[in-house]
């Protein structure tokens, strides 16, 4: 099994109205200014994105035991709609009902929108406007590290006290990170359907299979 790397990014470079390099992720050493809330200057930044989405999905196809589903259905795993217009979405599906599957929605924003397990989205960037300030590497992270821990099966999900709230976990090599959605936002159809599911999980998802040679 080969170990997943970034591929080498051309990372753009972007200059303010006096030709001075912006130095992003540096920006604000106090609070943003008010005028840079909602405001994206430069959402081409994270373009790379979607160099990171390719190897990722590439990575998992060439060493997992998976099927792959590719077309604009499946962006439909989403539980909410993309933020911009979808340009692309894989659903990647190991051969093991006990894991979690992985849904990538590349977006024109540019971003990704990664579905993970049954009741899960995360939005990479978060939110991608000039007061947030982060940075193609920071979002490029988060989705390495996700998509990674997911496939090693430090990933769960489970539905709260009377099924009001979902509560996720991600287990990293250097910590773990936790959180939880209103199961309200979610349409019951699809809350219904994984509820069975969940309960044979509730340890959390399993680690993918991988692929044998013969």
């Amino acid at each position: 099994m080969s170990t997943y790397r970034r591929p080498p990014i051309d990372a753009p470079v972007f200059r303010d109205t006096d030709g001075q390099v912006i130095d992003y992720g540096n920006r604000w050493f106090d609070h943003p200014p008010e005028e840079t809330y909602s405001v994206v200057t430069h959402p081409d930044r994270f373009a790379p994105l979607h160099a990171i989405g390719d190897a990722l999905i590439a990575h998992l196809q060439e060493n997992y035991d998976v099927e792959t589903d590719e077309g604009e259905q499946t962006a439909l795993d989403l539980l909410t709609s993309a933020r911009a217009e979808v340009v692309r979405a894989v659903r990647i599906r190991p051969n093991d009902p006990a894991c979690a599957s992985l849904t990538f929605v590349f977006t024109a924003f540019p971003g990704i929108f990664l579905h993970a397990g049954l009741l899960h989205d995360f939005h990479l960037p978060v939110c991608g406007c000039d007061a947030c300030d982060s940075t193609w590497s920071e979002e490029a992270d988060a989705l390495e590290h996700l998509v990674l821990a997911v496939a090693a099966g430090q990933y769960r999900e489970g539905l709260g006290q009377d099924s009001s709230w979902v509560d996720i976990a991600v287990t990293y090599p250097g910590g773990a990170s936790s959180g939880w959605s209103n199961a309200q936002d979610i349409p019951v159809a699809r809350l219904r359907a994984a509820q069975p599911l969940l309960r044979t999980v509730s340890d959390g998802w399993a680690a993918w299979p991988r692929q044998t040679t013969a």
